[in-house]
């Protein structure tokens, strides 16, 4: 094994200690090949500033998988919104391979390398999804289809519940992978959630390994269908976020 891939699995390893999930420690060799493929396509691709094998298996592997530190059903249907080099929808993928995981992106390069790279892993309950999210929130094939959404994209929360719920089926959950800043989000989310028809269920506080920083899963449950306005057409979330 080389020095990138024993850093990086020691890394893991231990992370996935701390957190008492050694029993996705099997995973080890598929989330370390899709970590290599990364590093490698970022040369050309730009996907992610944390190459180092150390950050990349806390803040970008151990991260996504912060997730399965809460109870979910064995199946469900999960759409990662902004999904971008891949997280948290893959290592997710590759830890529960009972999912189906959609990769929604608006940027088709990335997606090309996650075809790829995921191709290369054998993950066919994986597939890619090109497209903003305004639009597909307003497709019936994927409007209030989804038992799961997750988003580490870095968006402010009120426009990424907008863009979010939607998607997510009356009783499912949107998760949003947020910084410890994340209650003075939460603050300024009320009337969107309301408008929205979904409800804060838990703030999960998580501390990274390696004094890495800590990160807060904002958990949400979606009480009733979203109105037909929302998503508003694309650009106006961001531009007019709501209030």
């Amino acid at each position: 094994m080389d020095s990138y891939a024993s850093r990086f699995q020691s890394t893991l390893l231990q992370g996935l200690q701390n957190w008492e999930l050694e029993d996705l420690s099997g995973s080890l060799p598929s989330l370390t090949a899709f970590a290599e493929s990364i590093v490698e396509a970022n040369k050309n691709l730009n996907l992610t500033r944390l190459v180092d094998p150390e950050e990349m298996a806390v803040k970008n592997i151990l991260d996504s998988l912060g997730l399965l530190r809460l109870e979910w059903p064995l199946n469900l249907s999960c759409l990662d919104l902004g999904t971008g080099a891949g997280f948290p929808g893959v290592p997710l993928a590759v830890c529960r391979p009972e999912w189906s995981v959609v990769l929604l992106d608006s940027l088709r390069k990335r997606l090309r390398f996650l075809e790829g790279a995921t191709k290369d892993l054998g993950l066919a309950h994986v597939r890619t999804l090109h497209a903003r999210a305004e639009d597909v929130g307003q497709d019936k094939n994927h409007r209030q289809s989804y038992d799961l959404v997750v988003s580490r994209a870095v968006a402010h929360l009120p426009v990424l519940l907008e863009l979010a719920t939607p998607l997510v089926k009356v009783g499912g959950c949107f998760v949003a992978y947020k910084s410890s800043e994340a209650e003075a989000e939460l603050r300024g989310s009320s009337g969107a959630m309301s408008k929205l028809n979904i409800k804060l269920e838990q703030v999960f506080e998580m501390e990274l390994p390696l004094s890495m920083g800590e990160r807060r899963l904002l958990v949400f449950r979606k009480v009733a269908p979203t109105p037909p306005s929302f998503p508003r057409r694309a650009g106006l979330p961001n531009k007019q976020p709501l209030e």
